[in-house]
């Protein structure tokens, strides 16, 4: 395929990102990391013993789409509820040493601040072990975090909001109504990175980007979506039921779809030396909304989120895009 912009309009576009705000609301948390050396069997049980070398705190969930926003120039804005605990401190701190916003983050004594702990030895994770409360909010939270979020929009100049949710209960069905509805009120584009939970309460919205799985579930669709025609049919169900206008679905290594008007596309994944596919739905909706926010046509945005999906599998961890490869990524591919 060819993208619709010259390398002049690529080198403006990632240039714009620079003035955009993105609100982000969703689940937040520590990925913890303790790394070691095993050089012998537990005596107590058949299991190896990890003797811890370092240990590392990173942000996580919505906190790493906030990252990845910030890694293309643009600020972020992260709004959740977190518990009121010492990794909830942690977590203020980590978004702090990254010079942050931290205001939108809300701290509850009725919830726990969620941690994954990544047990790695001989550079090979062993175990992971997760500390979370996934119960939804409660009303009074609810109604705090959306007051949160009216107050951010109201004085700073979003041109994007961001749903990331990883069904952890930060985000319901009331705050979404309520956050929808206010920003179509106030013409703000919204994206959606869904999962289960709250799949089919997401209306009236921009852009909803499920992968296969995520979209089979949450239609609870039993046909095969590997076939164009049969994937077509679900995202009508989409476009048309949930009155969404763009709906993008990502393929793993077959590239992405995406659909507007009940018509679709199949950008291909680019060759690559995969490493490591986590973080990358992060990073592509991320890149996706960033487009979104700067008006350019749905296929052209969709395009240069694939490359920067991909970009970052190859590399090891979580971690944000880099600005500058994706730029010379998008020119080398689609530029002239």
């Amino acid at each position: 395929m060819d993208l619709r912009l010259t390398k002049t309009a690529i080198e403006d576009l990632f240039y714009t990102f620079n003035n955009k705000q993105v609100l982000i609301i969703g689940d937040v948390m520590v990925d913890a990391y303790l790394w070691g050396e095993v050089e012998r069997i537990s005596p107590e049980a058949p299991v190896p013993v990890v003797a811890v070398t370092h240990r590392a705190n990173r942000l996580g969930g919505a906190a790493n789409v906030a990252l990845n926003i910030k890694a293309m120039g643009a600020e972020p804005l992260l709004c959740s509820v977190c518990g009121k605990d010492a990794k909830s401190t942690e977590f203020i701190q980590l978004l702090d040493e990254e010079s942050m916003f931290t205001d939108g983050v809300i701290r509850s004594p009725e919830r726990v601040t969620t941690t994954k702990f990544r047990i790695i030895g001989n550079n090979m994770q062993m175990l992971r072990v997760d500390e979370e409360a996934t119960h939804p909010l409660t009303k009074v939270e609810t109604a705090t975090l959306f007051s949160t979020i009216k107050y951010i929009i109201d004085q700073n100049n979003i041109s994007v909001i961001l749903f990331q949710d990883y069904d952890k209960g930060v985000i319901t069905k009331e705050l979404i109504c309520k956050v929808t509805d206010y920003a179509n009120k106030n013409h703000i584009p919204i994206a959606v990175d869904p999962k289960k939970r709250n799949f089919s309460d997401y209306k009236n919205i921009s852009l909803f980007k499920p992968n296969l799985k995520e979209l089979k579930e949450g239609l609870k669709l039993e046909t095969d979506l590997h076939d164009p025609v049969h994937l077509q049919e679900a995202v009508n169900m989409l476009h048309e039921g949930q009155r969404i206008a763009h709906v993008m679905v990502t393929l793993s290594e077959k590239g992405v779809f995406i659909s507007g008007d009940g018509h679709g596309e199949h950008i291909p994944a680019h060759r690559r030396a995969i490493s490591d596919v986590s973080g990358a739905g992060d990073t592509v909706i991320s890149v996706m909304a960033l487009c979104m926010a700067a008006n350019i046509s749905p296929v052209d945005a969709a395009a240069i989120a694939n490359l920067a999906g991909g970009l970052v599998c190859e590399e090891a961890g979580v971690v944000p895009v880099n600005k500058q490869k994706l730029l010379q990524e998008v020119i080398e591919a689609y530029g002239h």
